[in-house]
């Protein structure tokens, strides 16, 4: 009989929050790698320090870990981790008397294809300038509205995950989308009318 060489299939993140609460804190380290990248993503959108990026991240998995007894389980764990990271970073916000957000090149930005098209030379160019006035552009937006561009366009969250992480309906998500990408064209405009051009 022919033995099946099968790859293990890597473990479902419910059972890696139960095994971390019983006690298997490697688990954890499984989580952790597991999201560690989406959690640095997603603090780029507030800073460029990688200091204050790997405090923020490992501030938010502290507190994911300290809090997992109280995972219902009624929302998938990235989407809770996410609630815990982006209130962390909010409260780290208002420590800091809520000071715009600085630009930033997202690497993971830059190596998606540019939405708005740029006269560049080069293709590396163009995308690193579409980066940069993409952060500009958020840097001007209420922080709402830019909390759900973030979500939706970037992290490419469900409309169901953006409210439930944010404690709001799915209609008022729709909703804040709507003003927040009316105000992402009228802000991208007023800064760069070249991009009115041809249109």
């Amino acid at each position: 009989m022919e033995a099946r060489v099968m790859e293990p299939q890597p473990a479902d993140d419910l059972d890696l929050v139960q095994e971390t609460v019983a006690g298997t804190q490697a688990s954890f380290e499984l989580l952790v790698e597991r999201y560690q990248s989406r959690m640095f993503a997603l603090a780029r959108h507030y800073t460029k320090n990688p200091v204050e990026m790997e405090d923020l991240v490992q501030e938010a998995f502290l507190k994911a870990f300290t809090r997992l007894d109280t995972f219902q389980h009624q929302s998938s764990f990235y989407t809770w981790l996410y609630r815990i990271a982006t209130n962390t970073i909010l409260d780290w916000m208002k420590r800091r008397g809520r000071s715009p957000v600085t630009s930033v090149e997202d690497p993971e930005l830059i190596g998606e294809p540019s939405r708005v098209k740029i006269a560049a030379p080069d293709a590396q160019m163009e995308r690193n300038e579409t980066a940069r006035i993409t952060h500009e552009v958020l840097e001007h937006l209420p922080d709402i509205f830019r909390q759900v561009l973030v979500m939706r366009e970037f992290e490419e969250m469900a409309y169901q995950d953006i409210a439930e992480t944010l404690g709001i309906s799915i209609g008022t998500v729709e909703s804040r989308l709507f003003r927040a990408r009316a105000r992402f064209k009228d802000k991208l405009l007023q800064l760069h009318p070249e991009f009115g051009q041809g249109e």
